[in-house]
């Protein structure tokens, strides 16, 4: 049961992930024609960052495997700090230059498409997590037992009580550790 309503709910958020590459896209045909456009240089790595985040999560539901679920959980803070960051930057040069007004806002609807690319990555990991462990992690509730619950079932599974490095590492210029860090 726990199968059908993860697909249901998966589903719907892979179909959201699709419409916002969509808006991307138009955004960046609209960057395209824009002279003097510059690209903010958090972009490329918060656009990587998605990345994998996504694959992260169809990896995870692929091989019904937790840890890299969890990892996805842990990189969506990341992302939120590169688009914050992306925008202050960004109003910052708008208000000082107004001929920047205009690529300016397709670059904050694009850092706000991938953020919400990223959430839904998230929702995705989160589902697989209570498909394959019946535990409810969405807002951070459930996160302390899952280290706890190796999952039999899992082929990934080694016993080891840490579920992941975390991701902040990876990414230690935009944020300092967090409350996700797991020992």
């Amino acid at each position: 049961m726990r199968l059908i309503v993860a697909a249901l709910k998966i589903t719907n958020d892979l179909e959201r992930i699709g419409d916002l590459a969509v808006n991307l896209a138009e955004r960046v045909v609209s960057l395209r024609e824009m002279q003097g456009a510059q690209v903010p240089e958090e972009l490329a790595p918060m656009a990587s960052a998605v990345r994998a985040m996504v694959s992260k999560s169809l990896g995870a539901l692929i091989f019904r495997n937790v840890e890299m679920a969890t990892q996805v959980l842990e990189s969506d803070d990341v992302v939120d700090q590169y688009r914050d960051r992306i925008f202050e930057k960004l109003l910052q040069h708008m208000t000082q230059e107004p001929t920047l007004v205009s690529p300016g806002m397709q670059f904050i609807l694009a850092t706000r498409h991938l953020e919400r690319i990223a959430d839904h990555a998230t929702n995705i990991a989160e589902d697989i997590i209570f498909w394959v462990r019946g535990l409810d992690v969405r807002h951070g509730r459930g996160l302390a037992v899952l280290p706890d619950q190796p999952d039999p079932a899992d082929s990934s599974s080694t016993g080891n009580s840490a579920i992941t490095e975390n991701s902040h590492a990876l990414h230690s210029d935009v944020t300092p550790a967090s409350e996700t860090e797991r020992a």
